[in-house]
């Protein structure tokens, strides 16, 4: 007899279950899932889908969201999906089964561009391996939840749709992080932007300040009230802002936003601070960190 709080793990597991033809986009789908907080386990054998599910389901939190993705490269895969779906079901499971399809033509077209073979060709065509697919497969295709043919559709057209179908409003908007660093310390080497702070007098010449950081009251006052300091701030939250929407369309989740000064102690603070403030106050999704400070 199943443990209520077993079951009820089990029913809030998001289980989603990839298949589909060779060449149809598989990878894409789960590279997508995977921007949208899915834990993707990748050719993984369908006698392994039950344990899989359970230790997602024991683990929680991010594991929460799992996806498994089938394909015939396994040599353990076989035409019994439906199977090992009613096995999930009987345990408490709710798996969702996508389907990924592509006309034939399309398909040849692809494998021909990458000069590889289709898995189940052998000595044949890529014609023959493709309808030996397509009969192993069939089964699957129709137990399908969500068939996504992406005969037409290219990388960035099938992900968002992948994204539209699993995410939330929140996992699809963009996250910036603005990272203060000291420039005597390195470039920070997953910045997308880097901005110098050096312009603004240096809070470390003041005897009072020295001591004190950019995330302390009277070095932020000083900083942000030198000439130049707010029209700069003001200036590259505009920037983020206006720029954010064309990276969340084109699948960027996470932004990096660099400000530099000497050490990394009080301008760069100061200002990676105020500047994730304002992209806040713009609905911005922002944090600020900062690398370099206590180095000193």
């Amino acid at each position: 007899m199943q443990q209520p709080e077993a079951s009820d793990k089990r029913a809030q597991a998001d289980l989603v279950i990839v298949t589909g033809v060779s060449g149809g986009g598989r990878s894409t789908v789960a590279r997508a899932l995977e921007n949208v907080g899915f834990y993707v386990v990748d050719n993984l054998p369908q006698a392994l889908m039950v344990p899989m599910a359970e230790l997602a389901a024991e683990a929680g939190g991010a594991a929460r969201h799992t996806a498994m993705v089938l394909d015939v490269r396994s040599r353990a895969f076989s035409t019994d999906l439906a199977g090992a779906i009613k096995a999930l079901k009987d345990r408490g499971f709710s798996p969702r089964v996508v389907f990924v399809d592509a006309d034939d033509d399309v398909l040849i077209r692809r494998f021909e561009s990458v000069r590889r073979s289709h898995p189940l060709q052998g000595n044949g065509r890529l014609s023959d391996g493709i309808a030996a697919e397509r009969e192993l497969l069939a089964e699957a295709r129709d137990l399908a939840d969500v068939l996504i043919d992406t005969s037409h559709l290219n990388v960035n057209q099938l992900r968002h749709r992948v994204e539209e179908l699993f995410a939330g409003e929140d996992a699809l908007r963009l996250r910036v992080t603005v990272l203060s660093f000291g420039f005597k310390y390195g470039l920070p080497p997953d910045a997308d932007f880097v901005l110098d702070a050096r312009f603004l007098p240096n809070p470390y010449w003041v005897p009072e300040l020295r001591e004190h950081t950019g995330r302390e009251v009277e070095v932020s006052r000083y900083v942000l009230g030198q000439r130049g300091a707010t029209t700069f701030v003001e200036t590259y939250a505009r920037l983020v802002n206006a720029t954010a929407p064309g990276f969340e369309r084109e699948g960027k989740r996470y932004l990096t936003v660099a400000v530099g000064c000497t050490g990394g102690k009080h301008r760069s603070v100061a200002i990676a601070e105020e500047l994730a403030r304002r992209l806040r106050d713009l609905r911005v999704v922002a944090n600020a960190q900062h690398r370099d400070l206590g180095r000193e």
